[in-house]
C-alpha cells in the first residue's frame, strides 16, 4: 500500500490508518469506519465472500440489503444506472445523508442487494470514508453493531460490540449526524421515501419538483433498503413512548429521555438537547439509549414533532419501541 495511486484526481494521499484499512479491504477484511450518519462495518462491496462476512458478523438477514458508498460520481455510475432525477439529487446532496436506491450494474454482486436488480447507493462526507473508499473499492457498509441493535455513533461503540470479527476500526470521532441516512426509491412512480433520514422528505421533493409517497407498504419478507424491518435500532431493555410526562407511571424506577431539559430534572430523567433542538437531539439519540441500556432499567422515550429529522428520531423510536 505504500505506492497508493488513483485514477481520480486531485486526490491527496490518504493518512496511514486509512491506507492500512484500505489493505483489509483489499483482502477481503472488514472493519468499523466512520461515516457522518453511524459507524458503518465496511467491506468491499463487489466481493461476494467479503459482503458475506459483513452479514455473519452482524447476524444480519440475507434478505436485507446493504448500502455501496461510492466517492464520486464516476463510481457511483459503475455501481447503478442513474437517471435523470438521481443526477439532479446528487447534484444537490451529495456527498451527504441520503440514498438513493436505483438500477443495479453487473458490478455489484446480488448478495449485496439481497437478490433485487436494485442498490441502494450513497457518497457519504466522512473524509475518512471517502479516503478509505478512494483508496479501494465501492464500500457496503451498514450500521457496526449486531443486528437490530441500536447503532454506533463512536469508535468504542464498534468496538465494544464486535471487536472480536473484524480486522479494524477507524477511529474518526463522534457521529455529525446520529442517525442513518434518508433512503429514496427512485426508480417508482411517484418516488418513495423508504427510511427518514437527516434530509427531510420536504427537501427531496422540492429538489425534484414532484411530492414523494411518505407511507410505502414494506414487505417484510423483502425489504427493498435498510431499516425498514418492524423491529430494529432496539435496546435491550424495554422502551416506551410518551407524549405527555403524565404518561410515565408513578414510582418509575427506569429512566425517562426527553427532548429538551425538563425544568428541575429529576436523578432518572436524561436530555437530548438543552433546547429541544432537533439535530442535537438526533445526534445524541442512540448514545444515550446505549448508555441507559447499559443499566438494564426499563426506559421511557419522549416522542419528537413529525417535521424535520424529527421524523427520522421517531421512525427510530417506533421501531425500538415494537420489539417489546
Amino acid at each position: 500500500m505504500g505506492n497508493f495511486s488513483s485514477k481520480r484526481e486531485n486526490i491527496k494521499r490518504p493518512p496511514s490508518d486509512i491506507l492500512e484499512a484500505a489493505d483489509f479491504i483489499a483482502r477481503g477484511g472488514i472493519g468499523g469506519v466512520p461515516t457522518e450518519t453511524v459507524y458503518g462495518l465496511a467491506a468491499d462491496a463487489t466481493n461476494p465472500d467479503a459482503v458475506r462476512k459483513i452479514f455473519e458478523a452482524k447476524g444480519r438477514p440475507f434478505i436485507d440489503p446493504l448500502i455501496v458508498h461510492v466517492c464520486d460520481m464516476e463510481m457511483a455510475r459503475e455501481v447503478a444506472e442513474f437517471t435523470p432525477e438521481a443526477e439532479k439529487l446528487a447534484a444537490e446532496f451529495w456527498p451527504g445523508p441520503l440514498t438513493m436506491v436505483l438500477k443495479k450494474t453487473p458490478l455489484i454482486p446480488d448478495i449485496t442487494t439481497a437478490g433485487m436488480d436494485t442498490v441502494a447507493v450513497r457518497m457519504p462526507s466522512h473524509p475518512a470514508m471517502l479516503g478509505l473508499i478512494r483508496a479501494s473499492k465501492p464500500i457496503a457498509a451498514p450500521s457496526a453493531n449486531p443486528f437490530g441493535y441500536v447503532s454506533p455513533t463512536c469508535a468504542e461503540h464498534v468496538r465494544s460490540m464486535l471487536g472480536g470479527k473484524i480486522d479494524f476500526v477507524i477511529d474518526g470521532g463522534e457521529c455529525a449526524c446520529g442517525v442513518e441516512s434518508t433512503i429514496v426509491l427512485m426508480v417508482s412512480s411517484p418516488k418513495k421515501l423508504l427510511r427518514p433520514g437527516p434530509i427531510p422528505p420536504e427537501e427531496i421533493a422540492r429538489a425534484l419538483g414532484e411530492e414523494l409517497d411518505v407511507s410505502p407498504k414494506v414487505n417484510e419478507a423483502h425489504p427493498q433498503a435498510p431499516g425498514m424491518l418492524k423491529s430494529h435500532y432496539s435496546p435491550k431493555s424495554r422502551l416506551t413512548l410518551f407524549s405527555d410526562a403524565a404518561e410515565i407511571p408513578d414510582g418509575f424506577a427506569g429512566n425517562a429521555i426527553y427532548l429538551a431539559r425538563p425544568a428541575e430534572p429529576k436523578k432518572n430523567e436524561y436530555w437530548l438537547s438543552e433546547n429541544g433542538d432537533l439535530a442535537e437531539a438526533a445526534k445524541n439519540l442512540f448514545a444515550l439509549i446505549r448508555k441507559l441500556d447499559a443499566e438494564g432499567k426499563d426506559i421511557f422515550c419522549q416522542r419528537p414533532p413529525l417535521s424535520g429529522i424529527g421524523l427520522a428520531i421517531a421512525d427510530r423510536l417506533g421501531r425500538a419501541e415494537t420489539k417489546h
